[in-house]
């Protein structure tokens, strides 16, 4: 590109300085005035320019309107980048708290930062409900039409001490902070402390909503302050928000906590909080759920194992949890001794290896275990299924060799596809290193993150790397599913562990005759099984696909004359294990079948006159189709078939040759 040449003179040295921008295709601009970003962005296009929002100078994030004194890299972040959206979020907390000053004067601002999906802000004031929502967008709109410059200052401590008198919560902020200057932004009239970066104007904010408010205590202390939590959400164009609005609102139909209540699968009580009950149906779904982990893990050369829930203090002292997990830990006291009730399945497992010498013939040995655990979660964070304190874990331990570990990876990266695609589930990976608080060497740390990195590698997809997010006691693939809002959820986990076998000092004799450690694999797949019924009842939308539906099919007699001939319908299903109900109140047919599709029900059977006569059944699928006339030895078999075969369609008879009808 061509280089756009200005002239800046130091007047100390009294020479010209030439300044050297390399930007991210590798070209270089030179300058000999000082440039802002913006500068810069308009010798690209001014296109360009209108998009940009903020700029990273070696890889810190600045303002736009940076001037650039020296050479640097340079890259900008653009209104497409994910970076952006969160700058954007983050500058329409100052406008909102801005607007909120405006409207009520007496309120005290605390913090505002940028969370999933949105931001908020904590401010001291008169409670406020969304009824007040209209009023303070009225005056954001204002601010944002304004198209208001954000503008850095830097200040020293005592001059934002003294900027902020009369703001106790921002003067408890700046009194923590180290001496030196202190980070100012002010748009018109009002000003917050920040580090920044933020959108080059108030007009950048092309759509914003307030989403909801709750109580919060200054930092989530109750002997403090309690607060208003307004939060909001902000995009670049009116398009995103209306979608996002629009998945919002899907979820919220979609809600396995509301949708469980509807189709009677599971409830919670006060009796035990956060530990779920599963009702009848709810059961069928589980039980489903674990007859085919079961097929999929036995085809894989999976053995099944069942340890204890309670085992005592000396073993997790051994097993590292007792000093890395405790505060989590539900402990007791039996017999004058201290005991566990289990966070994680992993110590019974390594019990179970060491009952025997093993050979190196023996390995890889993988060990799966349906495993009740239990964790302390704070009450706050129950959340339905999502967050329990109670859940099983479809956990297993995989014992080999050093030379075993990449297929051994590969392995379970293949089992978690053809697990996850059976539930048409997307997946990508990351690999998370080693956290600031864990056990094991550097040495172990190092050859089981190149371990996991090497199987990744060979396995072909695209992963991320989270640095410092690996478990305690080793580096680890975690697993995220997208479902079919495009909602991302972590499931499955793959863990490298080299400290658990040497602190249960674990061997396998080698080929030389000697003793070697064993290298493990922990891993899950459904993750928490609970959660990963929770995630299903969403994704489905409580349209489970007939495998897992826990009623398949409704057999409906349009009259009482009907029912016996209805049973022996039903009773010929239940001989060919396809669960049926027959609704045999004294109701209309239509609303009969409109109460079936209520409770998802995947085939609706209507028995009549005709059907008793001919022998035939009449079929309605979920989604509406009806078919006429059908045998039922082929309405047997397409039903079979469909089971076999775990098909997410609905509908039994789509995609499938007509076989005579």
């Amino acid at each position: 590109m061509e280089a756009f040449r200005f002239k800046f003179q130091n007047d100390f040295l009294g020479e010209f300085i030439m300044i050297n921008i390399t930007l991210p295709d590798g070209s270089i601009k030179s300058y000999e005035e000082c440039p802002t970003g913006l500068d810069v962005a308009k010798s690209v296009s001014e296109a360009f320019a209108r998009n940009c929002v903020a700029m990273e100078m070696d890889g810190n994030a600045v303002d736009l309107n940076t001037k650039i004194t020296g050479d640097c890299k340079v890259n900008f972040i653009t209104t497409r980048d994910k970076k952006a959206l969160e700058i954007l979020r983050h500058s329409a907390a100052h406008v909102m708290a801005e607007a909120i000053l405006r409207l009520y004067k007496n309120a005290k601002l605390t913090i505002g930062p940028v969370v999933e999906d949105g931001f908020y802000y904590d401010i001291d004031m008169e409670p406020v409900s969304e009824d007040d929502f209209p009023k303070i967008e009225a005056e954001i709109k204002k601010i944002i039409d304004s198209k208001t410059p954000f503008e850095r200052r830097l200040v020293s401590k005592p001059e934002a001490m003294e900027f902020y008198k009369g703001e106790p919560y921002k003067l408890e902020l700046i009194s923590e902070l180290a001496d030196g200057t202190i980070s100012l932004y002010k748009q018109g009239d009002f000003t917050d402390l920040c580090r920044g970066p933020h959108i080059p104007h108030t007009g950048f904010i092309k759509a914003i909503k307030l989403m909801k408010v709750s109580g919060a205590y200054w930092r989530a202390d109750p002997k403090k302050a309690q607060l208003q939590r307004i939060y909001g959400t902000a995009f670049f164009d009116k398009k995103e928000l209306k979608a996002y609005l629009h998945l919002l609102e899907e979820a919220r139909k979609r809600d396995h906590r509301k949708l469980g209540a509807e189709l009677d699968l599971f409830s919670f009580h006060d009796e035990a909080p956060g530990m779920p009950f599963f009702h009848p149906r709810g059961m069928t779904i589980w039980n489903e759920l674990i007859h085919y982990w079961r097929i999929e893990h036995r085809a894989a050369g999976y053995v099944e194992t069942k340890t204890p829930i309670l085992l005592n203090r000396k073993l997790w002292e051994k097993s590292g949890h007792w000093d890395n997990y405790r505060e989590n830990m539900y402990t007791t006291l039996i017999d004058e001794t201290e005991y566990a009730v289990k966070p994680m399945n992993c110590p019974g497992g390594m019990l179970l290896y060491d009952m025997k010498t093993h050979s190196y013939k023996d390995l890889p040995l993988r060990a799966a275990e349906i495993g009740l655990v239990h964790r302390h979660e704070l009450s706050g964070v129950l959340s339905g299924l999502f967050r329990v304190r109670a859940f099983h874990q479809d956990d297993a331990h995989i014992f080999m060799t050093p030379d075993q570990i990449e297929n051994e990876i590969l392995g379970v990266l293949r089992l978690v596809d053809r697990i996850y695609s059976t539930f048409g589930l997307g997946f990508h990976l990351e690999l998370s290193t080693r956290p600031e608080k864990s056990i094991g060497t550097d040495q172990q740390w190092a050859l089981a993150t190149e371990g996991l990195r090497s199987a990744l590698n060979t396995y072909g997809r695209d992963y991320k790397i989270n640095e410092g997010d690996g478990a305690f006691y080793g580096p680890k693939i975690d697993i995220h599913i997208k479902d079919a809002l495009g909602r991302t959820w972590q499931c499955g986990t793959v863990q490298l562990d080299m400290a658990l076998p040497e602190r249960f000092n674990l061997s396998y004799i080698g080929s030389d005759n000697e003793k070697h450690r064993p290298i493990m694999i922990h891993r899950v797949i459904y993750g928490s099984i609970e959660r990963f019924l929770g995630i299903l009842v969403e994704h489905f939308a409580g349209r489970f696909p007939l495998w897992l539906a826990p009623v398949q099919i409704a057999v409906l007699p349009i009259n009482d004359d009907l029912v016996p001939f209805a049973m022996e319908v039903k009773t010929a299903l239940d001989k060919a294990a396809i669960r049926a109900e027959v609704d045999s109140r004294t109701e209309s047919l239509n609303k009969k079948v409109r109460d079936a599709q209520l409770n998802r029900i995947p085939l609706i059977l209507t028995i009549g006159a005709k059907e008793k006569e001919s022998g035939t059944l009449s079929v309605r699928t979920l989604d509406g189709n009806v078919k006429f006339g059908i045998s039922r030895e082929e309405f047997l078999n397409r039903v079979q078939k469909h089971l076999r075969e775990r098909s997410p369609e609905l509908d039994i008879f789509r995609n499938q040759p007509p076989d005579g009808l």
